[in-house]
């Protein structure tokens, strides 16, 4: 089943996230919870690189494999698509191997339902 993935639009949606839930580990900090108004058919997922980690293409890079990382989810094991997540990314996620960002964020992913 392929799902469409939306990003989170209004600032409102953001603040109301970082205060909900939180679960962190040494790649990403991912704040879920459930917000009103929201379509449970799609995914609501924002993706987060501070400037600090580096310049736009090692941004985009960690955008890039963040993305990649929750479609392979979607797929492989089951999102609670009744939330919304935000994914802050941290400075070691460019320098550490794919497969085992892949595999600590599909443990994390899992803990949430």
């Amino acid at each position: 089943m392929k799902s469409k993935i939306v990003a989170l639009s209004n600032n409102e949606d953001f603040k109301s996230l970082l205060k909900k839930n939180k679960i962190s580990n040494k790649y990403v900090t991912i704040f879920f919870g459930s917000l009103k108004n929201k379509d449970n058919k799609n995914l609501n997922i924002s993706f987060s690189v501070k400037k600090k980690i580096g310049n736009a293409v090692k941004r985009n890079f960690i955008k890039r494999r963040l993305r990649n990382i929750v479609n392979d989810a979607v797929k492989k094991i089951s999102i609670n698509f009744g939330y919304s997540y935000l994914v802050i990314s941290k400075p070691s996620m460019l320098n550490n191997e794919f497969k085992n960002i892949k595999e600590t964020l599909f443990r994390e992913l899992e803990k949430i339902r």
